[in-house]
């Protein structure tokens, strides 16, 4: 992969033009929508009924000529990116992602000026790349991927998807012995899940629910689902989000604990506090509450 000459054609040719700009470097490529997530899985790949796409944990291949399977429809091929379901793709996208394992590399994810400090005093100098909140460095070689390995820290490589934010400054250097254990190392216990307040309904009614079986068979369908989930991650934990909260959201019903199980529902499949909470925010925003 190299990041040589910077990229300053996506404003000007969009989001596939870019991409096919990236592709031909060997760098593979996938849209984001808006949100900066990977498009959800069609109707015939939902729940990874399709068996999966290479490299998956579950058996494939996949032949869904969609862009829908994440960091694990990450494309080189023209033909495939320009292909008729993969242009509207690009012409819905928010940006370009890429993924890093795919095309050897991994990205250090500092999310924020304490992690970038840890960093510059911890981490050999590599190429880096400003994001919105902190910077990512780029090594050479591809890890394991994990989330959250301390505080706003990701490791992005194998199955794993990063954005596209330009080429970045620095030679790039092999992963360093410190990143190594980083990834090896089972992770320390992960953060309590942030509590997040869900808004009493005005006039304080009374919930309208059967019994508090509704609401406790409610939150273990929604657990079981994050749980499943075995792709689209994002996709799923702010789906389910959004389900809970239009069901239980404008009552009162929904507490701290049950938001907290959902939180470590997602935590367990790699998702950090802060996706988390954004995902919650987001879906509450979505609903108006």
């Amino acid at each position: 992969m190299t990041h040589a000459t910077p990229i300053r054609r996506a404003a000007r040719t969009g989001h596939l033009d870019l991409a096919l700009h990236l592709a031909a470097s060997g760098l593979p490529v996938l849209p984001l929508r808006a949100g900066k997530g990977p498009f959800g899985n069609c109707p015939a790949c939902a729940e990874n009924a399709c068996g999966g796409r290479p490299n998956m944990k579950t058996p494939g291949p996949c032949v869904c000529p969609r862009p829908c399977h994440a960091w694990a429809a990450a494309a080189t091929d023209p033909a495939i990116l320009s292909s008729a379901s993969w242009t509207a793709a690009w012409r819905r996208a928010g940006a370009v992602a890429y993924h890093p394992g795919g095309a050897g590399v991994t990205v250090v994810d500092l999310d924020n000026a304490a992690a970038v400090g840890w960093a510059r005093a911890t981490l050999p100098a590599t190429r880096t790349v400003t994001t919105t909140r902190g910077e990512h460095w780029i090594y050479r070689g591809a890890v394991r991927s994990v989330n959250h390995v301390r505080e706003g820290v990701d490791i992005k490589s194998a199955m794993s998807y990063a954005r596209w934010l330009g080429p970045g400054t620095g030679a790039m250097t092999d992963v360093p012995a410190a990143v190594h254990e980083l990834v090896e190392e089972k992770p320390a216990a992960r953060p309590v899940p942030r509590a997040v307040a869900v808004p009493a309904p005005a006039g304080g009614r009374q919930c309208p629910h059967r019994s508090p079986a509704y609401l406790e068979r409610g939150i273990a369908m929604a657990e079981q689902r994050i749980t499943a989930a075995t792709s689209a991650v994002h996709s799923t934990v702010y789906g389910t989000f959004l389900a809970v909260l239009s069901a239980h959201g404008r009552c009162g019903c929904l507490t701290e604990a049950h938001i907290g199980r959902l939180f470590t529902a997602a935590q367990a499949k790699g998702e950090s506090p802060r996706h988390c909470a954004d995902a919650w925010s987001n879906a509450a925003t979505a609903l108006g509450l």
